[in-house]
């Protein structure tokens, strides 16, 4: 008879991108870590399962050429990023430059900042390498407010 074996609860790194109350872009290194061991459907063994509360609007699929830079902008919405293929940065307004790859995750929540004194706002970000980064952007319903990231 097998036995399920239930492990340490599970820790996901993400960067977050987001807002401060001056009004500008900052990234910090947050974790998910509200997971339940169950099964996700019947018969399946069981799994470390988070779900989040934020309910899914859309979803994007990215395909960023080589050498693609997207200058100063906004996330259009708060969203979760996820890299396929290739690598690709994102840096915010505080300086911070982040280069993430297949495997890492950003969630894009830098709506309502406001112009530095070159008038950029949001973050910059685009391609590193010689190849193009597939990114999957899963955009959530969420008002976005300026604060700590959660």
């Amino acid at each position: 008879m097998k036995r399920d074996h239930n492990p340490d609860t599970p820790e996901v790194p993400y960067w977050h991108v987001w807002t401060d109350e001056n009004g500008v872009s900052r990234q910090d290194r947050c974790r998910m870590s509200n997971f339940a061991f169950a099964s996700i459907s019947t018969g399946a063994a069981p799994s470390w399962i988070g779900r989040l509360a934020d309910p899914a609007a859309h979803v994007v699929a990215l395909v960023l050429p080589a050498g693609w830079v997207g200058e100063w902008h906004e996330n259009p919405e708060p969203q979760w990023i996820v890299p396929l293929s290739g690598r690709w940065f994102v840096e915010t307004m505080d300086g911070t430059r982040v280069e993430m790859g297949p495997g890492e995750l950003s969630f894009g929540n830098d709506q309502n900042t406001r112009p530095d004194e070159r008038g950029q706002r949001g973050h910059r970000s685009g391609t590193v390498g010689n190849e193009p980064a597939v990114l999957m952007l899963v955009q959530v319903e969420r008002a976005p407010a300026p604060g700590w990231p959660e």
